[in-house]
């Protein structure tokens, strides 16, 4: 429900791994292989001795700055505005409103319900539940409307088709009260203090 860029995450993290990977296969290797030892001497005072004549390759005419330190600083500052923009796009989709209608009464204006309202009264009543080990309640701005997502952590041996069912009926009440139908994701989850697996359920 969230616009976290969660592909671009994975790939990331995959890239990420990969390198972690090969850095320590290379170690690994220094430490184990005695002919990679000078392998790598090699390879490396090759690619030291290149970049070292790139530079001088580029050196600006009459002075011994070269230009590829320009081009190495914009490349950096535009990683980092690339890392702050990725930053930015985790975990947006969060809202703090629940319903919004305007009202043509006496005083006309718009009426405004938060989000943390359904939150406050979904997490109240599921903490008395003693069936539930953890319950958490979120709103969400799905294609500009609000919805609810529920999370629930069941302990072992509690049905999670009639748990699905007495929640959802909450969701109902809910509406009720609000006067408005809300979009609800429930996750029903499996962890450490759970035994069958995850189901997910939109009303």
């Amino acid at each position: 429900m969230t616009s976290t860029p969660a592909l671009l995450n994975r790939i990331l993290i995959g890239i990420f791994g990969l390198i972690l990977l090969a850095v320590g296969i290379l170690l690994v290797a220094l430490a184990a292989v005695p002919s990679v030892g000078p392998w790598w001497h090699a390879w490396s005072r090759a690619g030291w001795n290149g970049l070292n004549q790139a530079f001088a390759d580029t050196r600006f005419p009459g002075r011994p700055e070269s230009w590829l330190w320009i081009v190495m600083a914009i490349a950096l500052l535009v990683l980092i505005g690339l890392m702050v923009a990725w930053i930015a796009q985790q975990g947006k989709g969060r809202s703090n409103l629940l319903a919004a209608e305007f009202d043509p009464g006496t005083v006309a204006g718009d009426v405004r319900i938060g989000g943390g309202v359904a939150e406050q009264a979904l997490k109240h009543a599921l903490a008395e539940r003693p069936d539930l080990a953890a319950a958490t309640v979120a709103t969400y701005d799905v294609q500009g409307s609000p919805a609810l997502k529920i999370r629930l952590q069941p302990r072992q041996g509690v049905a999670p088709h009639l748990l699905a069912a007495e929640v959802l009926a909450l969701a109902d009440a809910l509406d009720q009260v609000v006067g408005k139908r809300t979009p609800v994701l429930l996750h029903i989850g499996a962890g450490a203090r759970t035994r069958f697996s995850r189901a997910e359920r939109v009303r």
